[in-house]
Parts: C-alpha cells; sequence; structure tokens
C-alpha cells in the first residue's frame, strides 16, 4: 500500500516535462544498455530510464566507452564507501579524460600537483585533514552562519527582484544560485584577495578539465585557468597572511601524524577541493532545488511560508537529483560486488544519483515527497569516513536561498523554455545551467 505521503506530488515526467524519453538513445529502445553514454545527450537530459535499467538489469556493469564499472544499486554503494580499505579513494581525482603532453606541460610549467588530501586520500593523513575541514563546517558553525547566509541571499535577491521588475524576467542560476555559496565561503574561510565570478570560473574550469570530455583546444583553455586557480592558492598559502583563524590559516596550524607540518603542496590540494566542493557544486545543488520547485504546482507559493519544507524540499532533490551524481573508487585487491567478480584495480563509479532511486529503499522513488520518513537513507554525500563534510552548509545554504526565493520573488514561475534545457554535463556533476523565471 502506498503512503498518503508518497502521493503528495506527482511522478517525474522526464527531463522537459514531456513523459519520459524513448528513442535511439533511450535503454527501452532496445531493451538493453550497449547505447549507454554517461556523456551523451540521452543520459545527461533523462538519466532515470538507465539508472532504472542498470539496477535492475546489470547493478554492476562494465562500461566500455569510459573503462569504468558502473555500481547503482544502494545497497552495493553503501558497501563500498563504508568499506575503504578495500575500495580505495585513490582514483577520485583522476581526470576521466586523459590529459595529453600539451597540456600537461602548461600544468607543469606551475609544478600543478594534487597530492591526497581529502577526497582522493586514503592514507593516515585523512582524519587529521578531515578533522581540519569539520571544525570549519560543524553545525555549531553552520547555524553561526545563517545570518550570514540570509544576508547574501536578500541582497542578490534585491538585484533579482530589479531585474525581474525591469525586464519581466532573469536567470536564476546567473544571477543567485551560483554567486551565493561562493560568496558565502569568501566570508566563513576568509577568503581575500580574488572577486567571486573569478573564483567561480577557476572552479568551473577545474570541474571539466579533471570530470568532463572537452577537446584539445578545450583542454588547453582550461588549463590555463586551474592553473591560475593553483598559483592563486599555492601564493596565498605560502605569504603566512591568512589570519590565524581562517582556513589557510587552520592548514598551517595542522600537524601531520608524524608531528610534521603540512606541507604547501597537500595545503593546496586540500584547499582546492574544499574550495569547488563549497561553491560549485552547492550552486548546482540551489540550481537544481530552484528549478524542481519553480516547476512544482503550487511548492514555489508553500515553500517561503510553512516551516520545515524548505529543508525537506531540499532533502528530496538531494536524493531524486543531487549534484554530485556519481564517484569514483578502486578495489585495492580481488573481490566480489552485486554477484560479480573484480579483480584488484578495478576502477568504479558510483551512481549516487541511481542509489537514491532504488525502490528496495525508497518508495515510490519517482515522486518527489517532502517529509518521505527514510529520506536521510540516500548517499548524496557518501557514507563513512569520507562523508562530505560541508554537508550540513551544503543543506542549510539551498534551504535558506529557496526560501529567500520564493518570499522575495512570489510572482514569478518558471519560464517557457524552446528546446532542451542546458545541463551540466561532466562525469560526476549534472545540473541546470539556465533557471529562467518570468512574471506570468
Amino acid at each position: 500500500m502506498t503512503s498518503p505521503a508518497l502521493d503528495e506530488f506527482a511522478p517525474d515526467t522526464g527531463a522537459a516535462g514531456r513523459g519520459p524519453v524513448v528513442g535511439p538513445g533511450s535503454p527501452d529502445s532496445r531493451g538493453s544498455l550497449d547505447l549507454l553514454d554517461v556523456f551523451g545527450d540521452p543520459f545527461v537530459h533523462d538519466p532515470y530510464p538507465w539508472l532504472d535499467r542498470l539496477r535492475s538489469k546489470s547493478p554492476v556493469h562494465h562500461d566500455p566507452v569510459t573503462g569504468l564499472w558502473l555500481v547503482s544499486r544502494h545497497r552495493e554503494v553503501r558497501r563500498v564507501l563504508l568499506d575503504p580499505h578495500l575500495f580505495l579513494p585513490d582514483n577520485a581525482q583522476v581526470a576521466v579524460t586523459p590529459l595529453p603532453v600539451a597540456v600537461l606541460r602548461v600544468l607543469a610549467r606551475v609544478g600543478f600537483t594534487l597530492p591526497p588530501a581529502l577526497a582522493n586520500n586514503g592514507t593516515a593523513s585523512h582524519f587529521g585533514l578531515r578533522r581540519v575541514v569539520t571544525r570549519f563546517f560543524n553545525a555549531q558553525r553552520v547555524a553561526e552562519a545563517v545570518p550570514v547566509i540570509e544576508r547574501i541571499a536578500d541582497e542578490l535577491l534585491d538585484e533579482v527582484r530589479s531585474q525581474v521588475d525591469s525586464a519581466g524576467g532573469c536567470d536564476l542560476f546567473i544571477s543567485f544560485a551560483q554567486l551565493l555559496p561562493c560568496r558565502v565561503l569568501m566570508e566563513l574561510l576568509g577568503i581575500r584577495g580574488v572577486d567571486p565570478a573569478t573564483l567561480i570560473r577557476w572552479s568551473d574550469a577545474s570541474l571539466e578539465l579533471f570530470w568532463g570530455r572537452p577537446a584539445l583546444d578545450r583542454q588547453l583553455e582550461l588549463a590555463e585557468l586551474v592553473v591560475a586557480f593553483h598559483q592563486w592558492l599555492t601564493t596565498t598559502v605560502r605569504s603566512g597572511a591568512a589570519p590565524s583563524d581562517s582556513f589557510i590559516g587552520a592548514l598551517a596550524r595542522h600537524r601531520l601524524p608524524d608531528g610534521g607540518v603540512l606541507d604547501v603542496e597537500t595545503a593546496v590540494a586540500a584547499c582546492f577541493f574544499v574550495f569547488i566542493a563549497g561553491q560549485s557544486t552547492t550552486g548546482q545543488l540551489i540550481a537544481t532545488v530552484l528549478r524542481r520547485a519553480s516547476a512544482e504546482s503550487g511548492m514555489w507559493l508553500r515553500v517561503a511560508d510553512e516551516t520545515g519544507l524548505a529543508e525537506a524540499w531540499v532533502e528530496e532533490v538531494l536524493r531524486r537529483e543531487p549534484p554530485v551524481t556519481s564517484w569514483r573508487r578502486v578495489t585495492a585487491q580481488a573481490t566480489e560486488l552485486g554477484g560479480v567478480p573484480l579483480p584488484a584495480g578495478t576502477q568504479l563509479l558510483l551512481m549516487l544519483m541511481g542509489s537514491g532511486s532504488d525502490p528496495e529503499v525508497f518508495p515510490d522513488p519517482e515522486r518527489m515527497c517532502p517529509h518521505r520518513p527514510n529520506v536521510r537513507h540516500h548517499l548524496a554525500f557518501g557514507a563513512g569516513r569520507h562523508r562530505c563534510p560541508g554537508a550540513s552548509l551544503a543543506r542549510t545554504e539551498a534551504a535558506v536561498a529557496l526560501r529567500a526565493a520564493a518570499r522575495i520573488l512570489p510572482d514569478v514561475q518558471l519560464a517557457a523554455e524552446a528546446g532542451d534545457r542546458p545541463m551540466l554535463r561532466l562525469l560526476s556533476f549534472r545540473a541546470p545551467l539556465k533557471v529562467a523565471v518570468a512574471q506570468p
């Protein structure tokens, strides 16, 4: 029997509200997964039919295009995340598209390197470095940050309100969703000497270079931006000018398990990961939350005033459509997963997005159901030792953003679009690149 709470909202009806996509690029068109392309339009715009078939037919599936084994069922994804000794994080930040010599030369020019620090660190140094991060994003700090988030959200939305009043509409992704987490992160971590637009450009370029499938010319453009990002981080860390109570100041004081001082390269790698996760992925979450809420009948009007609804909506979006759609692991030794034997060195892609729609865990997974009883069982932030340390801040920012947008822009709705909406198409990151709203 279906719970009444699960009937509150209608099921998803495809990427553009037209019904599930069935065509030459759909798994339903041939009944197999041999057309799967995780970078292709069919998967990017409507991944759910593919994820459903992976879970039901091949929950541990070898993808010949990427060479990765796709793990899509909740139980196997959770098992991998909770066993970092058997399933190592070493490949988490390896470039998905091999970097050619010309690109490597650009990176080598400034000594670019990302030694194990956080997401890709399976060594003994991980615990201490993670503790430095979690101290900046613990429950007390996040609660204290709420007024900061609300102030910045109101400032940005006042400008959006002016654009809507003068032009009749606005893109909430560019004018709000991207900027809010960047400005919040800069205030919370004491980031100085760079403007938000530059930090966003550097962060997005890093994601595309390491998780995208760009052509050589584009790789060279991205590498120059990544080099600029790395140089700025390195100069900032080496300068010793960061306030002692800032994130970079905390890294400078940190001591490794052997008592040694943290080297500059590892400190830069930690900053690299935290800055990208704290702004780009949170901005992607906010964009998805705003788009889904503005498209859902009645949600936009309710969420501004109904206590707890914004938080509940954010949690459902994290379950169904998280910004971090997948993450990589590699087997330390031969093992078995979901009945499939895997040799040592097997590269895995954990389909976090697919695990959130697993009907064995979430009844009627296609329905958006705020206050779903077991929603926190989703794996959008990972699990275990490498669970995202900024999860609480991301949740809070997204809920504040949604509530503020609905309060200041009560008269807008999702604008009609011609063709498919632009989407971020990276291996592990997915979000709308445009959230156009307009007055009816």
